[in-house]
């Protein structure tokens, strides 16, 4: 007998108002925003982050222009606490940015939470403990007074610890745990009981965060929550109301909004919405979302390559191509109608108009990408053929944006003989398109040394008669080299994409390595090919800059 029955759960109430206004509202202006990657985010990876990977991390935060970051449970982790107290003692923090960390409402751990913030300009001490029904009656067994009780004694700890270290400048969070799980009346008196001893004013207010916990509802009845406990909370002029949305129900970024529209004042959420079970919030789609409405983000996603590429370096996650704004296919036109009105409507363009583009909805410039279309990419000729072909008789295993990249090469080529394409000709447009040596730049010698975690690498780069010295250093030799590149070329380059399979199975086989790189908002492809790894994958990085340069030249003249 099926165990797929819809009868054992619940349906979530409703949340009875006589009138609700925020359905007649807009977001007129961007929250306050505050990135949880490093905590929320880090806590949900099968291999937590490693102390270079939270170190890059922070530095992408930071370049988004987050200025709020939490940081992590120091009083939980050894390693949280040392990344902490890292970024306070090599003076790591901007003056602008302020770290957050999390603790439960527990005597040890608030005490703990202090000492790893010492020295801190700045920092938002963020204690919660739950106060769902199911939590109160199957986990603590306590009832609601207890529950307060706990609050109300980790709210006077945080605030004699604060008193300790009058040099830091002290913001107090509070959480009631699976607030959605909450009731209401309940949600409201203890969070009352909470800014009853910090005694918030609008000089300097208090946070009080209400959580999604577990996503249980449509957003509107999120909304709902948001906007009945904003009416009846006490002091709400000294309250900044912060929203911690999760995507059980994939509707993270619609409540968020929808809370905001109600009300809230802050949101929480991480890059690419990583976090517990299906994700926390993802900052990058409603900003995005903003935006592209006309509204100012207060976050700049224009690299939006480079994000995506620390995101999945750090996190060991991929990126979903159709990941909303910042998938890899997001702005490719499969369809021909999509195609020619795209098109029609580019062509018509006038730049000093806002922008009304059929089947786009930002101009994907903004984040540094271009549009695509990819003729006929769904028949035979296309890329399923040509990868086919490929693989079958030659062995190259083209990884599907690579396939892109080339249809439009054998479509143009077919479309100009008016015949049929073999296999032949397919690998020779191919070895043509990908595998020539004929570029501007040509790899000579290299040597990496390893030092600090870091790879170091020099190399001398041939262009026509002159010989340059290039040194780059990052994790990794292809990470050092395309720093490298960066510099020399004067242009920032991101490694979108990487890919890499031996040729046969035999002992010496040759590797090859497939490379989509970022140059300066263009997306380009190299193909190398080589019995030793590291040289496939710096020919091809190298394969791809050449055929920008080449572009930039046949645009030149």
């Amino acid at each position: 007998m099926t165990r797929f029955d819809h009868r054992k759960y619940k349906v979530f109430q409703p949340i009875k108002m006589a009138s609700r206004r925020w359905p007649d509202r807009q977001i007129e202006k961007a929250p306050l925003w505050c990135s949880v990657d490093l905590r929320d985010g880090n806590q949900a990876l099968i291999e937590p982050m490693t102390g270079r990977q939270k170190s890059k991390l922070w530095d992408q935060l930071v370049k988004v222009g987050f200025k709020e970051i939490e940081v992590g449970f120091p009083s939980a982790s050894s390693h949280d606490y040392n990344f902490v107290r890292e970024l306070i003692d090599n003076n790591r923090i901007p003056d602008d940015v302020t770290v957050q960390v999390l603790t439960q409402a527990r005597p040890d751990l608030i005490e703990k939470t202090f000492e790893a913030l010492k020295g801190a300009r700045r920092a938002v001490v963020h204690v919660y403990n739950s106060t769902s029904t199911v939590q109160r009656e199957q986990v603590f067994g306590l009832d609601r007074q207890g529950i307060v009780d706990i609050a109300v004694r980790g709210a006077k700890l945080v605030q004699e610890c604060a008193a300790r270290y009058p040099e830091t400048e002290w913001v107090f969070e509070y959480s009631p745990e699976s607030f959605t799980g909450t009731e209401l009346d309940f949600a409201v008196e203890i969070c009352d009981a909470v800014t009853e001893v910090w005694q918030p004013t609008p000089e300097k207010p208090v946070i009080i965060n209400l959580p999604a916990t577990v996503e249980m509802s449509t957003p509107n009845v999120y909304a709902d929550q948001i906007e009945w406990f904003c009416d009846r909370v006490a002091r709400r002029d000294s309250i900044l109301i912060s929203l911690h949305t999760h995507n059980d129900r994939g509707c993270a970024v619609a409540a968020a909004e929808l809370g905001v529209m109600a009300g809230a004042d802050r949101v929480e959420g991480t890059l690419m919405g990583n976090g517990e079970r299906t994700g926390n919030m993802d900052v990058v789609t409603m900003a995005m979302n903003l935006y592209s409405q006309g509204v100012d983000p207060k976050l700049q996603l224009g690299h939006m390559d480079e994000i995506i590429q620390t995101v999945k370096e750090c996190t060991q996650l991929p990126v979903h191509p159709r990941h909303p704004w910042a998938g890899e296919l997001v702005f490719t036109a499969f369809s021909g109608s999509h195609q020619d009105a795209i098109k029609k409507c580019l062509a018509r363009r006038d730049e000093n108009e806002p922008w009304d583009v059929a089947y786009l909805p930002i101009d994907p410039q903004d984040i540094g990408r271009s549009y695509q279309e990819v003729i006929r990419i769904n028949s035979q000729s296309g890329k399923g053929g040509i990868a086919y072909v490929l693989e079958r008789d030659y062995g190259y295993e083209l990884p599907r944006w690579l396939q892109i990249d080339f249809s439009a090469t054998v479509q143009a080529f077919a479309e100009e003989r008016e015949t049929e394409v073999s296999g032949e000709e397919i690998f020779a447009l191919f070895q043509q398109t990908y595998l020539q040596e004929d570029g501007e730049y040509h790899l000579g010698d290299y040597q990496v040394n390893r030092a600090d975690n870091t790879d170091q690498l020099q190399a001398e780069l041939q262009q026509g008669s002159s010989s340059h010295t290039l040194k780059g250093s990052g994790n990794g030799v292809v990470a050092s080299f395309v720093d490298a590149m960066s510099r020399f070329i004067g242009k920032q380059i991101v490694l979108v994409e990487y890919s890499e399979h031996a040729l046969s199975q035999s002992a010496d086989a040759e590797a090859v390595c497939y490379i989509q790189l970022n140059i300066d908002g263009e997306r380009y492809c190299g193909v190398g090919r080589s019995h030793d790894i590291i040289q496939a994958s710096l020919d091809g990085i190298l394969g791809a800059i050449n055929r920008s340069a080449k572009q930039a030249a046949h645009a030149a003249a």
